[in-house]
């Protein structure tokens, strides 16, 4: 589990494509306290350590996580979100976020609004994820608040701590972002899907 608060950036040092794997090696300013099998959120994807060397830690994505989120596009140089998991007993200062992303959506528009910045993103509806305004939202791994929300689309404010300290400065209109929609929507949602099927 994770709160959506980003730790840090990494730094995508390397790639290594095995079969249908892709194994990343990272570097991050936190990898002298990773361990062996611990997991780790790179842009909101849960991952686990499978090595770790001097500053470097590596991490494997498989197949269906590399079509359902943006790191299958990653390469050498980009920068990510990291998050390691939350311990018991931590305070929650995002949302409960599982590191398990829904699919992906796209940099609609950039605005800048005299001091942070209004991100709008689009998704595919047809796959049954939505948001409500005033609603969690994990983008890329960074837990936000929803400020509009259409079907399809919404908006979220990036404040500037925010801004400097995530990868939010390097997106791009038409850059892919990882989502993970709030898991109390989802449940909901499908249980109004299951009562309007029977």
């Amino acid at each position: 589990m994770f709160t959506g608060i980003i730790e840090a950036l990494g730094l995508v040092q390397d790639r290594i494509v095995a079969g249908e794997n892709t194994t990343f090696r990272l570097l991050s300013s936190f990898t002298n306290e990773l361990k062996i099998d611990q997991s780790l959120a790179h842009n909101g994807v849960c991952l686990t350590v499978v090595a770790i060397e001097n500053e470097s830690y590596q991490v494997t994505a498989i197949k269906e996580t590399l079509e359902r989120s943006n790191l299958g596009s990653l390469i050498i140089g980009d920068m990510v979100n990291l998050e390691r998991c939350m311990r018991l007993g931590d305070r929650l200062d995002g949302h409960l976020v599982q590191g398990h992303v829904d699919q992906t959506g796209k940099v609609l528009a950039i605005n800048e609004q005299n001091g942070s910045w209004d991100f709008e993103i689009e998704y595919d509806a047809i796959k049954g994820n939505i948001t409500v305004e005033k609603g969690s939202i994990c983008v890329n791994g960074t837990s936000l608040t929803v400020v509009k929300s259409e079907n399809g689309l919404f908006s979220v404010a990036i404040i500037p701590y925010t801004f400097e300290h995530t990868t939010f400065q390097y997106l791009q209109v038409g850059d892919s972002v990882n989502l993970e929609f709030d898991i109390l929507g989802k449940y909901i949602g499908k249980l109004y899907a299951n009562r309007q099927s029977s």
